[in-house]
């Protein structure tokens, strides 16, 4: 998706003046392009999500050259919502269904869920697709199977909510009907699709599902236009043979029978394709409420749940509950999830382009902020309450009051939101708002007092912004756009500071043969303990050869260390690692690598938190090759923090020997990662 800046506010950025990208130590080829901004995502147990064209990769980034997971997203029917009138058909609301034709499938949003929402204690992946379909999947739990299973079709539940309650529509005066109308498949992507398009409405979604609807695309006289290919009606009491319109009458009279579909107006139609096409989604973290909260939990779940909030066209978010699963099993995998609708929310007066939410509050009394980004410019942020969320008092109005508007409405659309809570200050919101002409404003908030700080506007990328990143608690802002350029940011203090991504790399580097030559970067994401960060690069065609690289080549997923990263502008310590210099690394990085693994290791008491060690692993492994010696310091260094108490400078065989004695003062979670 390509965002157009319309405020001339700035010229174009020299490439050479930009910031020389770090070395990457892993690279993956995919056989698909991404098309939209975060395209991207890692999840807390370690998978990389990649939306790219009709499929969602998942990689392993242990073995990222192993098996891959794949998510195949169908063509899917459009809703029956309704027909209109012929001469309504090029009004101004009807005019983009009726001139889009481009039906390939494509996927538009992904999202993990957090860990621990799958049955198998994993994580679920949500995708929402360019014709606005929502579905939830997991991951397969059989031998050799690489297709993730659909959960469940969270576009199908909102669609028999929609017409439960009309569409909300206050006019219930009867409609028209059309007895034995033909179906004209209609091709929309970025638009309200199908507009003018006669679909059955024969009871419940289901039902029309089980018909398999498919007209066959006919030939159209040249000198016929595109209104009469829309809504040309078809006589049903005559018929000429070898007529291609006749041929249609007989195969949907003898499909469709006498099902009747309600004739409704041009913005009716509208509205409604708007209200039923998805544009983003986004999960929360899990809400774990008291027991005399939630003393009741529905079958097969607990007391937590996690909101998945789905942006659409309407300028609506639908709310929806997925409860944590109470016990967790590989053998009874087919067990349903329970998913509940909340509400919706109106957030906006047009689409719904990006959503990002974190957990706020203490255990007692869990909240959920929600911040929404729209086309129109506007950025709101939004304060649910966990009792609320679970039981919602009304079913048409989600359970979320306005906090703040941070940015009004403008003509700059906003492309994608990074929402941090930093764990040291609970209160305390960071939110990162990247906008369609190639800058970002850092937002910084504390809640309990509702004062709102805007920490400054960058004019950081050529093109639109198409991935943030918020990493090590805050600190670190991590940005990426169209013109293929990622940048890090260090927050100190009220301001935001430009600092390079670390280029030295600890152990070999990849020597897989993958190609350097790239169009745009459209996402990146980083590892659970943030020292990783993968982003995903649309690889240029032009410059590879089409027999051999171009097929199978299109985009490049690329891991790069983080964990140097430097986090204090004014900074000039250094390591007490007394070892040579090694990889041309220099003090403060070794410094900085320290303490972020160490940082990591410590992560590991808190019991909320997976055992996922794949970062810590993989990163002394690279150090092992080039700097034995270092790796021991650090390694020695934790343990003496975590057995003695304190760092005594000991040595490693000293504080082996010492560690037997101190087992019983440890839980077994703290001799996991070693």
């Amino acid at each position: 998706m390509v965002f157009l800046s319309l405020t001339g506010e700035r010229s174009s950025r020299k490439r050479n003046q930009s910031t020389p990208m770090a070395s990457r130590f892993q690279a993956v080829a995919l056989v698909a392009s991404p098309s939209y901004p975060n395209s991207i995502a890692w999840s807390d147990d370690n998978f990389i999500a990649v939306a790219s064209a009709h499929l969602v990769t998942i990689l392993n980034p242990a073995v990222p050259y192993g098996p891959r997971g794949l998510i195949r997203v169908p063509t899917c029917e459009p809703y029956p919502i309704g027909r209109v009138n012929r001469e309504d058909l090029f009004t101004n609301c009807m005019l983009p269904a009726a001139l889009s034709r481009d039906r390939r499938p494509c996927v538009r949003s992904i999202s993990w869920s957090p860990i621990g929402m799958a049955p198998n204690y994993g994580c679920l992946l949500a995708v929402c697709t360019v014709e606005g379909r929502v579905k939830i999947y997991r991951p397969p739990f059989c031998d050799f199977s690489a297709e993730w299973v659909e959960v469940v079709d969270i576009s199908d539940r909102l669609y028999d909510y929609l017409t439960k309650i009309n569409f909300g529509e206050l006019d219930n005066t009867p409609s028209e009907f059309s007895h034995g109308q033909p179906i004209i498949q209609g091709f929309a992507e970025e638009q309200p699709k199908s507009c003018a398009i006669d679909l059955p409405n024969s009871g419940t979604l289901k039902q029309y599902k089980r018909r398999k609807v498919n007209v066959t695309t006919y030939n159209i006289k040249d000198s016929e236009t595109l209104q009469d290919q829309l809504s040309n009606p078809i006589n049903t009491g005559s018929t000429t043979a070898g007529s291609d319109e006749n041929k249609i009458d007989r195969r949907t009279t003898k499909v469709l029978g006498n099902c009747k579909l309600p004739l409704i107006t041009a913005e009716k139609y509208a509205s409604r394709c708007a209200m039923v096409s998805s544009l983003v989604i986004a999960w929360s973290p899990v809400l774990w409420l008291p027991s005399k909260i939630c003393s009741a939990p529905e079958n097969d779940s607990s007391n937590g749940f996690s909101i998945l909030a789905v942006g659409g066209k309407s300028g609506k978010i639908s709310v929806w509950r997925i409860n944590v699963p109470q016990y967790y099993s590989i053998e009874h995998s087919r067990g349903p999830t329970t998913v509940s609708f909340v509400g919706l929310l109106q957030a906006h007066n047009s689409w719904v382009t990006t959503i990002s939410l974190a957990l706020l509050g203490s255990e007692s009394n869990p909240q959920v902020l929600l911040a929404s980004g729209s086309s129109d410019g506007s950025v709101r942020i939004w304060i649910g309450k966990g009792e609320e969320l679970l039981d919602p008092s009304g079913a048409n109005n989600a359970p979320f009051s306005l906090l703040k508007e941070v940015v009004s409405v403008n003509f700059v659309p906003i492309s994608v939101l990074s929402l941090a809570i930093p764990v040291q200050t609970m209160h305390k919101m960071l939110l990162a708002v990247g906008k369609g002409s190639g800058s970002f404003e850092v937002w910084t908030a504390d809640i309990s007092s509702s004062i709102f700080d805007k920490v400054g506007l960058y004019d950081a990328h050529d093109c639109a912004v198409t991935g943030l990143a918020w990493a090590f608690d805050g600190c670190c802002l991590y940005s990426c756009g169209q013109e293929n350029y990622v940048r890090a940011w260090v927050l100190h203090g009220s301001a935001l500071c430009e600092v390079s991504i670390p280029s030295n790399i600890p152990g070999l580097r990849s020597s897989n043969d993958l190609p350097n030559v790239f169009v745009s970067c459209l996402g990146v994401a980083a590892s659970p303990g943030n020292i990783a960060l993968a982003m995903v690069r649309n690889v240029d065609g032009d410059s590879l050869d089409p027999m051999y690289e171009g097929r199978l080549q299109k985009a490049v997923v690329e891991l790069l260390w983080i964990g140097g990263q430097q986090k204090d502008v004014l900074s000039s310590s250094s390591s007490d690692f007394a070892g040579e210099a090694f990889l041309d690394f220099s003090a403060n990085e070794l410094n900085y690598w320290e303490s972020d693994i160490l940082w990591y290791l410590t992560k590991y008491e808190n019991l909320d938190n997976p055992l996922v060690v794949w970062d810590i692993v993989a990163a002394l492994l690279a150090f092992k090759q080039s700097a034995p010696k270092y790796t021991d310091h650090i390694l020695v260094k934790w343990l003496s923090v975590t057995f003695l108490g304190s760092y005594t400078g000991l040595s490693i065989g000293e504080v082996l020997t010492c560690i037997p004695e101190n087992f019983s003062k440890i839980t077994s979670r703290q001799i996991a990662p070693p």
